[in-house]
């Protein structure tokens, strides 16, 4: 009697405990933690520089009649350097290690150099400056996985505004010059999102005319060659994997 008692209270423990596991909440459709982004060089990205840069400004002051030239008075070329930064745009496209890219920057500058005809005295003087340049470039780099190393060329633009002193007379002359540059840099991704470099570039703004200014009659030519050296950051924007969805039964 007791034997079959005991039995009997087992079986109803038993479907018991199966009624309720029936009752529980199903585990399907149950939402598993995001993947980790695999890294990639592709993207957009937008960024901020700084550094040092450095020119020579190789020019000749020219005394003439409206009928001929009668000479270079005197070079009266510079060497200066100063600050320079700004912001950088670009997209980078990947193929396995090989990353093509376009990339756009505009900087302000503290370059500016001053030439005097005697050096102390003000009967000439002649100050050059450039307060804003940029550039549009292409970057063609090789990956090992999260270090780009890369070349960049393309076009570049500057402001160069030069003021004359000439006793008693002043002038001035604004230019906006488009030319070439050209350089490289070093380039280590943090994760998927930044990444910081550093970049060397050369720029030839060519070779140009002040004048004729006004008193006493003359002009003055100007090849403006300048040098860059940057650091920098640039966050790239990288869409989230889709989370994956688990079906438990």
């Amino acid at each position: 009697m007791i034997r079959h008692s005991f039995c009997t209270a087992a079986a109803v423990l038993v479907l018991a405990g199966a009624a309720h596991a029936a009752d529980l909440p199903s585990k399907k459709g149950a939402i598993a933690p995001p993947p980790v982004a695999e890294f990639s060089w592709k993207g957009f990205y937008v960024g901020g520089h700084v550094g040092y840069a450095w020119v020579h400004d190789d020019s000749y002051n020219i005394l003439y009649f409206p009928t001929q030239i009668i000479g270079a008075v005197a070079p009266s070329g510079f060497s200066s350097g100063g600050a320079i930064g700004g912001l950088h745009v670009g997209y980078n496209w990947a193929w396995k290690q090989l990353i093509l890219g376009l990339e756009g920057d505009v900087d302000v500058t503290s370059l500016e150099g001053t030439v005097a005809s005697r050096p102390g005295t003000t009967f000439f003087s002649s100050t050059s400056r450039s307060p804003v340049q940029g550039s549009i470039r292409g970057r063609l780099g090789y990956a090992f996985d999260r270090i780009l190393v890369y070349a960049t060329g393309g076009g570049i633009f500057g402001g160069i505004l030069t003021t004359y002193h000439a006793w008693p007379i002043g002038d001035s002359f604004s230019r906006t010059r488009q030319s070439w540059t050209v350089g490289g840099g070093l380039e280590y991704a943090f994760n998927n999102n930044w990444s910081a470099r550093v970049e060397y570039r050369y720029a030839d703004f060519g070779k140009y005319y002040d004048g004729p200014i006004k008193a006493p009659l003359y002009q003055q030519t100007h090849h403006w060659e300048e040098n860059q050296v940057k650091v920098g950051f640039s966050w790239k924007y990288s869409p989230a994997p889709p989370a994956v969805v688990l079906a438990k039964y």
